[in-house]
């Protein structure tokens, strides 16, 4: 299948994107392995045909509005993301009327609607940077991740106020969850997501985003670490570092959206060239200037 894959991508002019949280057998299969904002650098860079993006809805119409020209498939249509799902265009245009002179800065985690009515976005690995940049004198709509705005907070010293939106996966994780982890793998260090609770976050040893994370594990002269984020991200750290020990947090760091992807799908979506993702012209120009604003500060 693998091969059917590959062959049917050349003939396509295809390039398979895949996030990190993705089945190993569908990170095996992509051209391009990477967390949210290397994906959406992808996007906007590669020269290829058709875009094969498999990850989850938001992150598809973050390629079809940087790629407006290509065809950008989601191999399953139904790989949706409960944390964009918590903040809508309408809401969000209600919540800036009552704010005033607001700037929002959007996760990515997000509608291309939603987007399209943010000043700018940012992915867990340029949070901090973009928040940094942003003018001192606008209060700040951080949206929708009250946990990733929680620890961009305290990073930068700026205070925001936060939408009340979380992921599913990550903020499952409790502090009792990592004590009994700590407690069975006392030589191991413990790193974080930002989207896990702040208590949390406040425990581990290291805090970042996905790349982050495996980029600190392979670099670091500790052998063992305990890792707190969805558990799609064990297969690359287990590639990169083979002799290091990486243990999963909790059984519970394991986000169903993203393991909707089979291989089966992805063959099937570029043989009928379906399902095909795309974004409505109004709101990809207004969504495209917050996505380019994100991209000019990286």
């Amino acid at each position: 299948m693998s091969q059917a894959i590959q062959k049917l991508k050349k003939e396509r002019n295809a390039v398979i994107l895949a996030h990190l949280y993705q089945r190993p057998e569908i990170q095996d299969i992509a051209d391009f392995v990477g967390d949210s904002l290397q994906l959406s650098q992808m996007a906007a860079q590669t020269d290829a045909d058709v875009i094969v993006f498999c990850g989850v809805h938001f992150m598809a119409e973050s390629a079809a509005i940087l790629s407006p020209q290509k065809i950008v498939l989601l191999p399953e249509e139904e790989a949706g993301c409960p944390m964009a799902d918590m903040v809508t265009a309408s809401e969000l245009q209600r919540r800036k009327a009552e704010m005033g002179d607001v700037l929002v800065v959007a996760y990515v985690n997000t509608s291309a609607a939603v987007k399209a009515e943010s000043d700018i976005c940012c992915t867990s690995s340029n949070a901090v940077k973009v928040v940094a940049t942003l003018p001192q004198d606008k209060p700040l709509l951080f949206i929708p991740d009250r946990n990733l705005g929680d620890w961009v907070s305290q990073k930068t010293g700026r205070e925001m106020t936060m939408w009340q939106g979380y992921c599913n996966t990550h903020d499952r994780l409790t502090v009792e969850d990592v004590i009994k982890a700590k407690e069975k793998y006392p030589e191991a260090s413990f790193i974080a997501h930002p989207e896990c609770q702040p208590d949390v976050v406040a425990m581990a040893d290291f805090v970042a985003s996905t790349t982050g994370l495996i980029n600190y594990a392979v670099q670091s002269e500790a052998q063992s670490f305990i890792i707190g984020t969805e558990e799609g991200i064990l297969h690359q750290l287990r590639k990169k570092a083979p002799n290091k020990n990486f243990y999963l947090a909790s059984p519970k760091l394991i986000c169903p959206n993203m393991k909707l992807t089979s291989l089966e799908k992805v063959l099937w979506s570029l043989e009928e060239m379906e399902p095909r993702i795309t974004v409505d012209p109004d709101v990809r120009e207004k969504a495209l200037s917050s996505l380019e604003r994100m991209l000019a500060i990286v």
